[in-house]
């Protein structure tokens, strides 16, 4: 008799952690070219929300890349399903870092997906989002310098 309460327990236990949806993710394929350096490192900044992009350690995903002596780099990642954005740069003098001039513009190689090339403010997430709904989706981006 007091196996049966027991058992009642354990099971609706295993039912609710069934129940939980596990957060799907889809392989995506990065494809950066026209680098600047075949030897310096590429970042890339994976971005999932409006309020966070373009913020310093608001991505929700950051990967290093060297391109080991190719002008090209292709990077693959799963991410959940969703609306995403990629902003990226590469460190030419690998000082960690990416360098400004004085009025805070990049003065070593950036991009974004979409290909997106502002001329006087930094783009928002709309300009720049891609949807993860399925495998095989590829992002082409041609670094600025």
């Amino acid at each position: 008799m007091k196996l049966l309460p027991f058992a009642s327990l354990l099971l609706s236990a295993g039912v609710l952690g069934a129940a939980a949806p596990a957060t799907e993710t889809q392989p995506v394929r990065v494809v950066v070219s026209s680098l600047a350096s075949t030897s310096s490192t590429v970042k890339l900044y994976f971005y999932n929300t409006r309020e966070g992009f373009l913020k310093s350690g608001k991505w929700a995903y950051m990967r290093a890349v060297k391109p080991e002596g190719k002008p090209e780099i292709a990077l693959s990642i799963d991410l959940p399903r969703g609306e995403w954005a990629v902003s990226l740069t590469q460190d030419l003098n690998n000082n960690d870092k990416i360098d400004k001039n004085f009025l805070g513009i990049p003065t070593e190689p950036y991009a974004f997906s979409n290909n997106i090339r502002p001329t006087v403010a930094a783009p928002d997430f709309n300009e720049c989002k891609f949807l993860v709904s399925g495998p095989g989706r590829v992002v082409n981006i041609v670094l600025k310098d």
